[in-house]
């Protein structure tokens, strides 16, 4: 390349960086007092959105809502008063929102058509927090899992089981599905195979002794019963509710709890019996 056209084309180029310069800092010297008053209200608005977000989800548990739901109302709350802030500091700078509007709302299409999945989950999420088929607390199961809810979003559910283990499941996948929810307990059952010989009605209060004693253990929902009559049982039916957050382990300790009971009242626990006759021709 000649020397004077790279000259000449170097020149061109700063020229339209002189420009820039030029325009950046004759925006900077009109608009300094009005970036500041904008920086100042960005900085009050957010604080002011944090507390009035608090204040309203507050209100609301003060009336009893549910948890979820008012978290979800102070987050719009939030959320509300940050965009109202944005558009007052947009304003000041001199941006005008109506093509910003504009673009947001075409942006928000395309994306919309992009994400639908996670539109779904959105949509489904804000449906669980209106309708509350349940609540933070509760047990359900659902798709196979059982846990206890820990947190309800708008795009998942965290349940959380007693081993600690966090489960996260995408609303889409809970709407529309079946669910169990027992509250914050969860249902065991345990088979006792008593001996033919045994009295069946000591042993039945023994069991049911046993459960009113404990105090995990919900005695007046508590079910005890003869389940059927096997080969070398007779088989009792024990079934009872137990708090979720410690199921295992509070199971383990009424069926060691039924087990000593059962002994100390002389009752045979039976096991499996098989007479055998050795047939042969008969001397006489």
């Amino acid at each position: 390349m000649p020397e004077n056209e790279w000259i000449e084309r170097m020149t061109d180029e700063l020229k339209d960086f002189q420009k820039i310069y030029d325009q950046v800092v004759q925006f900077f010297v009109n608009y300094s007092f009005q970036l500041v008053g904008a920086l100042i209200i960005l900085i009050i608005g957010l604080f002011i959105a944090g507390r009035f977000g608090n204040m309203v989800r507050k209100l609301c548990e003060r009336h009893h809502m549910d948890v979820t739901l008012s978290r979800f109302i102070g987050n719009i709350a939030r959320v509300s008063v940050i965009f109202v802030v944005a558009i007052i500091c947009l304003g000041k700078i001199g941006i005008s929102i109506g093509p910003f509007l504009a673009a947001v709302g075409a942006i928000s299409l395309g994306a919309g058509l992009a994400i639908q999945g996670l539109l779904s989950n959105y949509s489904a999420g804000l449906n669980i927090i209106i309708v509350r088929p349940f609540v933070v607390g509760d047990t359900i199961t659902v798709q196979g899992v059982t846990g206890v809810v820990e947190e309800i979003k708008l795009a998942y559910t965290l349940l959380e089981d007693e081993d600690k283990v966090r489960i996260l499941i995408p609303n889409r996948h809970i709407i529309g599905e079946i669910i169990h929810n027992s509250r914050e307990t969860k249902l065991a059952e345990t088979i006792l195979g008593v001996a033919y010989n045994s009295d069946i009605d000591k042993a039945l209060e023994v069991v049911r002794k046993v459960l009113g004693d404990l105090p995990d253990v919900d005695a007046s929902n508590s079910q005890v019963g003869i389940d059927e009559f096997s080969d070398s049982s007779i088989n009792i039916s024990v079934r009872f509710w137990l708090p979720t957050r410690r199921f295992h382990s509070l199971r383990f300790a009424v069926n060691q709890a039924l087990l000593n009971a059962l002994r100390e009242a002389d009752i045979v626990i039976a096991f499996p019996q098989r007479e055998v006759r050795l047939l042969g021709d008969a001397q006489t």
